[in-house]
């Protein structure tokens, strides 16, 4: 039960059956979606037989409680883009919510973004030198008028991401919707996923392949880091003039731990496989005399079962979920998210009373959430409780997308794996060898470790970017 949170997710179909029902559509992926983003959901459709003009419905809060039945019905159309945010750049605020819609003299444009841009403050800074006038306080109103502005000299809507995106700098998947086209495009290090799926005669992206399961799609494949893939009624087409070789991309290995949803698929790889390995590696790295090997819902209960598989520890179940609760790190304040892990988790006596518990979560932020874990397995009868995390610990910011908090607030940061166990009142902890992680995943690609080792795969910025173009 981390306390992080990641970007977004974002949702894209073009649908050249000549039915205008895609909102719905959209509806049910960002609800697929809806662990990448708990502050703000945002449906926009277009209809490209028809006028020109986009519609756009947003709000604040969860996808199922801002889309009535009627939203739906009033978004006609054959092609759209979706988006399920939380804010690590940007304030959360309803002006901020995406999808993205700009109008401009080439008609309007539409984005959903997922990720974090490194360089936002000196392109906004450029834009408004030259007369733009800004909305929001979120990279992606950069990214939009960055692609409007290349588009009146390109000739096409593809080849102006191409060009905007040259000028990019950090981690990016984005959907854009045209008035006649479908885009998307990974950034050429392949930070943040995505994916092509089809259903009949529609195309659809998303963020996680879980989204078009949901949708009852087909998994074509994922698009390939640095490759813009355009949807048109002609069908699919693909840039990879960007894409760089496996060995040079980064991927953020947190999507693995814990970001992405286990039953998705990413770049080839199984998210449960993952996860499984991690409590195996775990295992043999740390093991621990115990009755008793569980989980803390959602994410720590497959590393969780690898542990078990490995150690020959009983695996079982020790909490109960309550599943109408979002996640702990939606809460706006510490005390909050204290008070967050009562209401979603209670501890189940017969499985915990008078054992040797070993509970493997994902990761230890802040260390508040796993010291008020630990207090309820004693409260509720556990003999020990051994503490096991599937990443290695956090000690350096994320500049990509991911909420990792400043050194200064990482419960790792200046303490020893010893003075962190002893802050929160486990018998014994491990982590995650950092060596294990590129074994993680299986393959040749590269990764992105730098919030375990300072070690970042691009020059990253000296000061706190976060909500940096809320300053001007």
């Amino acid at each position: 039960m981390s306390n992080l949170h990641e970007e977004c997710g974002v949702f894209g179909i073009y649908d050249r059956s000549g039915q205008k029902d895609v909102a719905r559509t959209i509806y049910y992926g960002l609800l697929a979606l809806q662990h990448r983003g708990q502050e703000s959901c945002g449906i926009a459709v277009s209809d490209t037989q028809g006028p020109k003009g986009v519609k756009v419905r947003k709000g604040m809060g969860l996808v199922n409680e801002e889309f009535t039945r009627e939203d739906l019905d009033r978004l006609p159309g054959d092609i759209g883009i979706g988006h399920v945010r939380y804010s690590t750049a940007g304030a959360s605020v309803p002006e901020n919510a995406q999808p993205l819609v700009i109008h401009y003299i080439k008609g309007t444009l539409a984005l959903a973004h997922n990720g974090n841009l490194i360089n936002a403050k000196e392109l906004r800074d450029e834009l408004a030198y030259n007369g733009s006038i800004f909305q929001t306080t979120i990279d992606t109103e950069v990214i939009a008028y960055e692609i409007a502005r290349e588009r009146v000299r390109c000739h096409s809507a593809e080849e102006a991401v191409g060009k905007a995106a040259d000028k990019l700098k950090g981690a990016y998947s984005l959907v854009v919707m045209s008035p006649r086209k479908l885009i998307g495009m990974r950034d050429p290090l392949g930070f943040k996923p995505l994916c092509i799926g089809k259903r009949g005669e529609a195309y659809i992206l998303a963020s996680e392949s879980c989204a078009l399961d949901t949708i009852g799609a087909e998994f074509v494949r994922d698009v390939l880091p640095g490759e813009i893939v355009t949807i048109s009624h002609q069908g699919i087409t693909s840039d990879t003039s960007r894409c760089l070789k496996p060995e040079d991309q980064a991927h953020c290995i947190f999507e693995y731990i814990y970001f992405a949803r286990t039953d998705s698929r990413m770049d080839g790889i199984p998210v449960y496989r993952s996860r499984v390995v991690a409590g195996k590696y775990l295992a043999q790295d740390s093991p621990v005399d115990a009755d008793l090997v569980c989980g803390v819902p959602e994410s720590g209960n497959a590393a969780a079962l690898g542990y078990a598989m490995e150690s020959g520890i009983p695996y079982g179940t020790a909490f109960y979920k309550n599943s109408y609760i979002g996640r702990t790190f939606i809460s706006p304040t510490q005390g909050a998210r204290e008070t967050g892990v009562q209401v979603k988790l209670n501890v189940l006596d017969e499985a915990v009373k008078g054992k040797r518990v070993v509970l493997i979560d994902d990761s230890i932020v802040r260390g508040t959430t796993s010291d008020r874990i630990i207090s309820m397995l004693r409260e509720h009868g556990a003999k020990e409780v051994h503490m096991r995390v599937s990443s290695p610990p956090f000690l350096w910011p994320c500049y990509f997308g991911t909420d990792v908090p400043e050194r200064g607030q990482l419960i790792a940061f200046n303490r020893s794996i010893e003075e962190i166990r002893e802050v929160i009142g486990a018998d014994s902890l491990g982590y995650l060898q950092a060596d294990r992680l590129p074994q993680l995943i299986d393959h040749t690609a590269g990764i992105c470790h730098g919030c375990f080792d300072g070690v970042y795969p691009m020059e990253t910025p000296t000061t706190n970017i976060h909500n940096a173009l809320e300053d001007d």
